[in-house]
């Protein structure tokens, strides 16, 4: 199943019986960043600040003083609904005086966070893996070449020495096992796979 995450920050407002929710959503990378997202986007003059999160097996998510089950994970299931990974949302609200009941404040928050998710441009993730190798000079350019002329590879890191280089590309883990191949036959093996990443 493709996962997708967000392009950039997005927004959306409603307003629920007197009551206003404004929904921000980014895209992070990690626990830590998605941390940080809540604390910058989160108001300190509203009544709550809600939020949820997922990077890839890990989330979290919470309520923010409104009744359990009653935001979070109404704007956590918002996030999974839309197969969204990599992704934090805070639901902030601002009371008007109206109760709406436990139905009807995880229908606002779940709400405000699909229709914020659902106008945002979204990016698909490409499950990949770093791949470190040894070249020697005679065939850095040829290895190079095919390493520029593969899709979604990206060069991390190249560091020379005296008769080669060593090369870290992030390569999509579809095309991981084939592009070694095609590297070790255009060297005729005289390419060196050093220890390759963990999938990202």
């Amino acid at each position: 199943m493709c996962m997708y995450t967000l392009q950039r920050i997005e927004q959306a407002e409603q307003l629920v019986k007197k009551s206003r929710f404004l929904a921000t959503a980014g895209p992070v990378q990690d626990e830590h960043a998605a941390r940080a997202f809540i604390r910058d986007h989160s108001h300190s003059g509203a009544n709550h600040n809600c939020w949820a999160w997922r990077t890839g097996t890990t989330y979290r998510f919470s309520d923010d003083g409104e009744p359990g089950g009653t935001a979070g994970r109404p704007i956590l299931q918002a996030i999974e609904s839309q197969s969204l990974d990599n992704v934090a949302v805070v639901v902030t609200r601002w009371f008007g005086g109206v109760l709406l009941g436990t139905g009807g404040l995880a229908r606002a928050y779940g709400g405000a966070a699909a229709s914020c998710l659902r106008a945002a441009s979204l990016i698909e993730i490409i499950p990949s893996r770093a791949l470190a190798l040894r070249v020697g000079f005679s065939d850095l350019s040829l290895v190079m070449a095919r390493l520029a002329s593969a899709e979604d590879v990206t060069i991390l890191n190249e560091a020379f020495f005296d008769s080669g280089a060593e090369i870290t590309a992030q390569v999509p883990e579809c095309l991981f096992e084939e592009l070694c191949e095609r590297l070790i036959d255009a060297t005729s093996g005289r390419i060196e796979m050093l220890a390759d990443g963990s999938a990202q």
